[in-house]
């Protein structure tokens, strides 16, 4: 069972109905407790990085995310919910993260259109499940107008090019990210949608036995 977490800030919908069409079960995780019952987890997230983590705080999901993540269970970021992964972002100031990656988020600079919206390439920097059966150099669909910068590249599986080459997927151990959207990037994005179901089934047989 995949959980996706809702705390007013993603748009959960789109990526319900694209694990629905790749026949994986679905949760729709309203209150933190309900993390006992899943799998694995993506966190979605739509907007700025503080109201996300304020949501998220104020409705007590901070610590249990960071227990979940801790405990080894498979666990997706996408855009926004990448970005929350990171120590801290600098939108409308600085604002502390969930911490389970090490880095910062920060804003594109002047000279650049924002948001970036819209198809670009995602650069594969290294191998990943997550890109199993995946052509380098795919198009994904990208909104956003901030992007991590993480302590460490070793990271950072795959990039893209906007003025500057920036973080598109991320992941170290269970967690991982997206920047860009893959439950709007047919068809490649639902194939890593489909790595990412298929993960956290191999995780629920290895750990029920």
């Amino acid at each position: 069972m995949i959980g996706i977490v809702d705390y007013g800030r993603g748009n959960l919908r789109s990526v319900e109905k694209a694990l629905a069409r790749l026949e994986f079960p679905v949760k729709i995780m309203t209150v933190a407790t309900e993390l006992n019952d899943v799998d694995g987890i993506i966190l979605p997230g739509v907007g700025a990085f503080a109201d996300a983590m304020a949501a998220l705080t104020e409705q007590g999901w901070v610590e249990p995310l960071r227990q979940y993540a801790a405990s080894g269970h498979p666990f997706l970021g996408i855009c926004l919910g990448m970005q929350v992964l990171f120590e801290r972002g600098e939108e409308h100031g600085e604002h502390q993260g969930l911490g389970l990656l090490q880095g910062r988020v920060v804003r594109f600079s002047e000279g650049r259109k924002v948001p970036h919206m819209g198809w670009n390439t995602v650069y594969q920097e290294k191998p990943s499940f997550l890109l199993d059966g995946i052509p380098d150099e795919s198009f994904f669909y990208f909104v956003h107008s901030y992007y991590a910068v993480p302590e460490s590249p070793e990271v950072v599986v795959g990039s893209c090019d906007y003025g500057i080459r920036f973080p598109a997927l991320v992941g170290r151990d269970n967690v991982w990210g997206a920047q860009f959207h893959p439950e709007k990037s047919s068809p490649w994005g639902l194939k890593l949608l489909e790595n990412f179901g298929k993960w956290v089934n191999e995780n629920a047989r290895v750990s029920s036995h």
